[in-house]
């Protein structure tokens, strides 16, 4: 009977274990991973071209695509969710054959693709678009109405993808160059969009286009729709490369409660600009778009929610009382430009990139503001909400981001990072410097890490392998009597000995624990950890 209830239990584990390895399917790996029908072009513009029927709610309408042929290849991925499909694919005066194997759509091309040639193609698409069920998280299109019955409707696709709304080529690596976007709308509404508006053109069956121009490459989900009955108020910054525009976008009944909440928008931008670099998009402006959901990174066209609310719909996610100082989604969503917009990762799995920097943004913004102590509160109270149930970073080539750790634990992680570098000036060069390397380009985390290494001259690559790799959070095992300090690490990986700061009778210094025991001699009375370091504490 043992042995029975033995190879049961085997025939589970290995059931659970196969259940695992093949829980990403075809269509993972289509979405995920940079195929055969991608690798061979580069997109370098793209003119989206729709129209919305907000009674209907259908887009149709067609997006030309223009790319350079970086080898020969005669088969072309597009990307496009059901129950939008794709009509036609037009290619000089000819219509192309398309296979479509879920949302992967594979374009064979008659003309034969020369290496260097920059060629396009028009593909044009229509039908009802996947409605979102909880914006942005699982999103889509949010056909709503506002408070006066006019209708209220927005685009979000981080994860899900662009490709939910709208067909292109659907992976992070390749950002398109430069993006025109003319969204026909019913007369009585306006769509913004991302970059600057080039016009309007009004037509006879009682609808307008809107014609936005994005001159900064941008990635998929960045690019967005949000058509409403809006008004319009806006300031200039002086900024550190000259004015920038920035308009924001209400409705209407919202307008004094606007102009009162987004004066975060401009503290927003002293604060980033001090600590990041020149905001990336001088060329396209920055814009606020009030939305019927929270919010979301939408390039040059941020989206906002948060109720004109102070703190994360009015609660502090730190519990320090800090976190009522400033509107989080005005100030995290808009960090994201730096780090989301100029710096994007090219896999989803690397989404701390993005989560990680900007959640440590909303410290940096009260540091800048407020002092290093109120910075330092805040980043530390946000440490109960970090679950630790899986890595911060997630699967490669399948489209599968990591933990949910990746805000709050990404950002105390960066937190302990300005604690080993212990120069603000260096800190800040690092995190300008970083804007500067990678400005507009889409990373690895490897190279953030090579990055992050050389500008600090510290070997970080056990730090970095024990927060982004690893559940577990390191524990020092400490006890002080007769003036000796015994200390060292466990729950930790091979190697990790990362430098602790202390401070006895006030007075800073620093150990350098390890998963040995050391002993040291303290001429002291008292016995303090600092807590600016991502750690757990045990004293014995």
């Amino acid at each position: 009977m043992k042995h029975i209830i033995i190879l049961v239990l085997f025939s589970i584990f290995i059931t659970n274990l196969a259940a695992q390895e093949n829980q990403f399917t075809r269509q993972d790996s289509l979405r995920g991973s940079i195929t055969p029908q991608r690798e061979w072009w580069d997109v370098t513009y793209y003119h989206l071209d729709i129209s919305v029927k907000p009674e209907e709610k259908t887009i149709s309408g067609k997006n030309t695509v223009y790319y350079k042929v970086l080898k020969e290849y005669q088969t072309m991925q597009i990307d496009l969710q059901p129950p939008l499909k794709i009509d036609k694919v037009i290619q000089g005066s000819k219509e192309l054959k398309v296979n479509s194997e879920g949302n992967a759509h594979f374009i064979t091309l008659d003309a034969p693709q020369k290496e260097n040639q920059i060629n396009s193609l028009v593909i044009y698409y229509s039908g009802k678009p996947r409605e979102a069920v909880n914006a942005p998280w699982d999103g889509g299109i949010s056909w709503k109405k506002d408070q006066n019955g006019n209708h209220f409707i927005a685009s979000s696709c981080q994860g899900i993808g662009a490709s939910v709304w709208w067909p292109n080529k659907d992976h992070m690596y390749d950002e398109v160059d430069s993006l025109k976007i003319s969204v026909t709308v019913p007369k009585n509404l306006t769509d913004i969009s991302n970059g600057k508006l080039r016009s309007v053109e009004e037509h006879d069956d009682n609808t307008k286009t809107f014609n936005w121009f994005v001159s900064n490459p941008i990635n998929n989900y960045g690019v967005n729709i949000n058509i409403g009955d809006y008004t319009h108020f806006g300031e200039q910054y002086k900024g550190e490369k000259g004015i920038l525009d920035m308009n924001y976008y209400v409705l209407k009944d919202n307008l004094d409660k606007a102009k009162e909440q987004f004066k975060d928008a401009k503290r927003m931008m002293q604060a980033f600009e001090h600590w990041f670099g020149p905001y990336p998009f001088y060329e396209d402006g920055f814009k606020l778009v009030e939305v019927p959901y929270l919010g979301m990174e939408h390039q040059s066209s941020v989206t906002y929610g948060n109720k004109y609310l102070n703190g994360y719909l009015g609660t502090d996610l730190s519990g320090s009382g800090w976190g009522m100082k400033f509107d989080f989604i005005i100030i995290h969503e808009s960090g994201h430009e730096w780090f989301a917009n100029n710096i994007t990762y090219k896999d989803v799995a690397d989404m701390w990139i993005h989560e990680g920097f900007t959640a440590y943004s909303e410290s940096l913004f009260l540091d800048y503001h407020y002092g290093k102590k109120a910075a330092s509160e805040y980043v530390i109270g946000t440490r109960k909400n970090i679950q630790n149930d899986r890595t911060i970073i997630g699967t490669y080539n399948v489209n599968k981001s990591g933990s949910n750790d990746m805000y709050f634990k990404g950002s105390n992680m960066l937190h302990t990072l300005r604690q080993l570098i212990d120069d603000d000036k260096k800190w800040k060069s690092i995190l300008r410097g970083l804007n500067s390397k990678f400005y507009h380009q889409t990373v690895t985390t490897q190279q953030i890490e090579d990055y992050l290494i050389k500008a600090s001259k510290i070997d970080l690559t056990s730090f970095f392998n024990q927060y982004l790799r690893d559940i577990r959070i390191p524990l020092l095992e400490y006890n002080y009597t007769d003036n000796k300090l015994r200390f060292r690490y466990s729950n930790i990986i091979k190697g990790f000995d990362m430098p602790v700061r202390i401070f006895t009778d006030d007075t800073p210094r620093w150990i350098q624990p390890s998963s040995k025991w050391q002993v040291i001699e303290l001429n002291s009375d008292t016995l303090t950890i600092d807590p600016n370091f991502y750690i757990n504490i045990k004293s014995l």
